[in-house]
C-alpha cells in the first residue's frame, strides 16, 4: 500500500486516481486478465509509477476493496446516528446494506471477480471492516436494550449472532446465489425474522 511517511494531498490524490482507474479496469476487464501495465495505461503513466503506490496488483485489489468496505462503513454509521429506535436502525441497516451489495459488488447477479478473490484471500482489511460492523451494530443493540425494546444481554454477542444471521443480505456471494430466487427468504423477511429473536 502507499508509503506510510507520505502524506501529501499529492500523493494521497495520486494513489486515489490509481485505485480508481484499478477498479474500472478489474470491473471491465476482470481481475485476472488485468495487470498493473493495463492500469498505467489507462492513465497514462508508466508501470513504475503504480508500483511507487502499491507493491503488486493484489495490493491493487485490497486497495480497492477497501474503498468499497468504506463506503459501507460510512453507510452504518450514517444509520447508527439517525434519530430513530434502535430497532428501525437495524431494519434499516440490513435492508440498505443489501441494497448497497447489490448496487456495487454484483453484475448481472453475479459476482464482480475481484470480490470473489478478495474473500477467498481474507485479506485483514475484511477482517477489521467486519469487527468494524460489528461494533456498530453491538451500540445500536445497546441503545435498544436501554431503552426496554430488546431483553438484556451481551451487545456484542447479540451483534455477532444478528450479523450471521443476516449475512446472506450482506455477503456479495450469498447475495449473488439467493437474489431473485423464490425458494429463499426475502431480505425483509430475514431482517424482520433477526429483530425478533433480540425481542424473545
Amino acid at each position: 500500500m502507499v508509503q506510510s511517511t507520505q502524506h501529501s494531498p499529492e500523493t494521497a490524490d495520486m494513489a486515489t486516481r490509481i485505485l480508481e482507474a484499478a477498479e474500472l479496469q478489474f470491473r471491465h476487464y476482470g481481475y485476472s486478465k488485468t495487470t498493473v501495465a493495463d492500469v498505467a495505461k489507462e492513465l497514462g503513466m508508466s508501470p513504475a509509477n503504480i508500483y511507487r503506490f502499491f507493491g503488486s496488483k493484489s495490493e491493487l485489489l485490497e486497495g480497492v476493496c477497501d474503498r468499497l468496505l468504506q463506503l459501507s462503513l460510512s453507510l452504518a454509521h450514517s444509520v447508527a446516528a439517525l434519530p430513530i429506535s434502535a430497532e428501525e436502525k437495524l431494519r434499516r441497516y440490513s435492508i440498505t446494506h443489501f441494497e448497497f451489495t447489490v448496487a456495487t459488488m454484483l453484475d448481472e447477479r453475479k459476482v464482480h471477480e475481484m470480490v470473489v478473490v478478495a474473500i477467498e484471500q481474507s485479506w485483514s482489511v475484511i477482517d477489521k471492516h467486519i469487527d468494524e460492523i460489528q461494533s456498530i451494530l453491538a451500540g445500536i443493540i445497546a441503545e435498544g436494550m436501554e431503552n426496554g425494546e430488546f431483553v438484556k444481554g451481551d451487545p456484542a454477542h447479540i451483534a455477532r449472532c444478528f450479523g450471521a444471521a443476516t449475512s446472506p443480505l450482506h455477503h456479495p456471494q450469498m447475495v449473488a446465489q439467493c437474489i431473485g430466487k423464490n425458494n429463499r427468504a426475502s431480505p425483509e423477511d430475514l431482517t424482520e425474522f433477526a429483530i425478533r429473536a433480540l425481542k424473545v
